[in-house]
């Protein structure tokens, strides 16, 4: 995960945290003391209807009497239910529900008084407690990760502009050295031994030139161009070059398109870019003969591309962090090559994840959407 997709996720989190949401809209329910009286008050008149059936054979004062007695009971069973659930479960409802409207308003200092309880309900009190206890600190590191993060950022910021700055400085009379090594060249006799080492000073220059590129690149990118275009012509440009550069170690590049492709709006050259990147990188990691696949699918709304090699593959403990700047194993090189590719994959809406065993080979797979996310809420 980038620097700023961290940094976002993480800004979510403190907001929601710091900044309540509105009241929860509930339903409305049938009273509880209703609900908890009418099966007591069931079965109290099924008793009375019995009652009167049994007593039916008495006069009809002493058979008042003792309906009038009964019905009393029934009702001052029914009030003390009434009252016994009030106390022992309305009141730590009423509580528990206002201490977490307390919580949902930032408040983690809140606690209920029934914890204490030796039954059900206190065991839900010690729950609610021992929660609040955590999602304080919870929300204390977010906190605290957030302020690090911010840190980390502005620290990056900071060192992205310098070198931005200080490559672009390193380009100008960079420029100027190939040009003089070009003159100096031309004024070589053909036989001279300096004109080798003229030449490997020129490749120097260029990788240097190019390791700049990167740098710039890193610090300052560039928005996609968008237009809705063949994918699989963007793939077969990257794919035609590679093969360029792999004829001399004998690596055969093969190209495939699986079903029909949907047009894919894309930037065709920063995909070419990253297509050309991982060809590269697949071409530098086989040290025998063998075949990189360059494969095409379609998927529900995208399109995958998939580049698998032969080479050495990755160690498992370097995978989490082949798309972190700077991070190499190949010894050369400034480990930007997979950063950008990545970078640029996230500004097209898509994906690129990575899948290795040491010592048969590699998978990257790209996967693109047919049309940005806003085209489709559009």
């Amino acid at each position: 995960m980038s620097i700023t997709t961290t940094i976002r996720a993480t800004q979510t989190t403190v907001d929601r945290l710091a900044n309540p949401s509105s009241a929860v809209a509930r339903k409305r329910h049938i009273n509880w003391a209703l609900k908890a009286v009418l099966p007591i008050a069931a079965v109290l008149l099924n008793g009375l209807l019995l009652f009167l059936l049994v007593s039916s054979s008495l006069d009809p004062g002493p058979r008042n009497n003792v309906i009038a007695v009964a019905a009393g009971g029934a009702f001052v069973i029914c009030v003390a239910v009434i009252m016994v659930l009030a106390v022992q479960v309305r009141r730590p409802m009423m509580e528990l529900q206002e201490k977490i409207a307390r919580v949902q308003l930032g408040d983690m200092e809140v606690a209920v008084s029934f914890a204490d309880r030796n039954d059900e309900i206190g065991d839900l009190g010690r729950d609610f407690n021992d929660m609040v206890v955590e999602l304080k600190s919870s929300r204390e590191e977010i906190q605290r990760l957030h302020q690090t993060q911010m840190s980390r950022a502005e620290h990056f910021a900071t060192l992205g502009e310098l070198a931005a700055g200080l490559a672009h400085e390193i380009r100008n009379p960079l420029a100027g050295i190939a040009g003089v090594l070009d003159i100096v060249s031309r004024d070589l006799p053909e036989t001279s031994a300096a004109r080798e080492v003229i030449h490997d000073a020129k490749q120097e220059a260029m990788q240097i030139n190019r390791i700049l590129t990167e740098l710039l690149d890193t610090a300052r990118p560039k928005p996609p161009q968008f237009r809705v275009t063949d994918i699989a012509s963007t793939a077969e440009h990257a794919v035609l070059f590679a093969r360029q550069q792999a004829v001399t170690k004998r690596i055969n590049i093969e190209f495939e398109i699986k079903d029909t492709l949907p047009q894919v709006e894309h930037d065709p050259n920063q995909i070419n870019q990253v297509l050309l990147n991982l060809l590269l990188n697949a071409i530098q990691s086989m040290d025998k003969p063998g075949t990189i696949r360059v494969s095409l699918q379609p998927e529900e709304d995208a399109v995958a591309i998939s580049v698998v090699d032969e080479g050495k593959g990755i160690a498992p403990d370097h995978l989490p962090n082949i798309f972190r700047p700077f991070f190499t194993t190949k010894g050369h090189g400034t480990g930007l090559g997979l950063s950008l590719a990545r970078r640029m994959v996230e500004s097209h809406g898509g994906t690129i994840s990575v899948a290795s065993t040491l010592g048969q080979g590699t998978q990257f797979t790209v996967l693109l959407p047919v049309r940005r996310l806003q085209d489709k809420a559009s």
